[in-house]
């Protein structure tokens, strides 16, 4: 042990090892704020603490292995969540979306320069946007949502059949994507079940029936199967993705999502 390492021990009390920098951190509020998480789940008190990216996490962004397995998003945020008994595959699709987007903040900063193409005129335009200013959305039922509660009735319009339901999961998003592959390349037939897909994930009985849910589903009318959709995303805690976008030459106006590309975590 050098001179240095003996008089900082006999000055501080606090070994080098100790002494290393805390990286720093911060707390991030989620959309559904801890809600529909059971009371002993780690996240009921409505926000999650992520510390800092470091050089570290940036080796696990240009990673090309975890790259190709897509799953480097994953990773990526599960280096940065500091209570590592927190499952990802627990969290519901719209907290997450808030934990990337709060890593990407934390990571590069809150401004995110992007294009986009205007729908009149086709110009492309170039914005930058704050990343701080997304908000979650606004769900007034939520406050009287018990503790732990992630069941939801819906009475579908034409049917008045009732849709006893539930709002995804991370762990619900890959099933329903290796569902969605394997449907693709086993089926003989060109067509996306990605809709009827999602609803089956998502509903948990139908008139108090859960045997026949996949019946029900393929069968469902369009007209209830867009309101029951449309509650589903009512329902679900997220963040807004959405911005005002004005045209520099045309001046046409929409709302739009925010798109993001590969420069969302790979700004360079």
């Amino acid at each position: 042990m050098s001179k240095e390492h003996e008089k900082m021990i006999k000055e501080t009390g606090v070994t080098p090892q100790q002494a290393k920098a805390v990286v720093p951190s911060e707390i991030i509020e989620l959309p559904s704020k801890g809600k529909l998480y059971p009371a002993n789940h780690p996240l009921a008190s409505g926000t999650i603490e992520l510390k800092y990216p470091t050089a570290r996490e940036e080796d696990i962004l240009t990673s090309k292995n975890l790259i190709q397995k897509g799953i480097v998003i994953d990773k990526f945020i599960e280096s940065l969540i500091i209570d590592k008994s927190i499952d990802i595959n627990s969290l519901l699709l719209g907290d997450k979306n808030a934990i990337i987007m709060a890593a990407r903040m934390l990571a590069y900063g809150v401004i995110y320069d992007i294009e986009v193409k205007c729908t009149s005129c086709g110009e492309k335009n170039k914005e930058s946007l704050d990343l701080s200013k997304i908000n979650a959305k606004d769900i007034p039922m939520l406050e009287e949502v018990e503790q732990g509660q992630n069941e939801f009735e819906f009475t579908l319009p034409h049917s008045k059949k009732v849709v006893r339901y539930r709002v995804l999961t991370h762990l619900d998003e890959k099933l329903i994507d290796t569902e969605l592959k394997s449907l693709k390349k086993f089926s003989n037939q060109n067509i996306d079940h990605e809709v009827t897909t999602r609803l089956r994930y998502a509903i948990l009985s139908i008139d108090g029936e859960s045997e026949k849910i996949k019946s029900e589903v393929d069968t469902m009318l369009s007209l209830d199967s867009k309101a029951f959709r449309d509650e589903l995303v009512k329902m679900t805690p997220d963040v807004d993705l959405n911005f005002n976008f004005e045209c520099n030459n045309c001046s046409h106006e929409e709302r739009i999502g925010v798109p993001l590309g590969a420069s969302f975590f790979w700004p360079s």
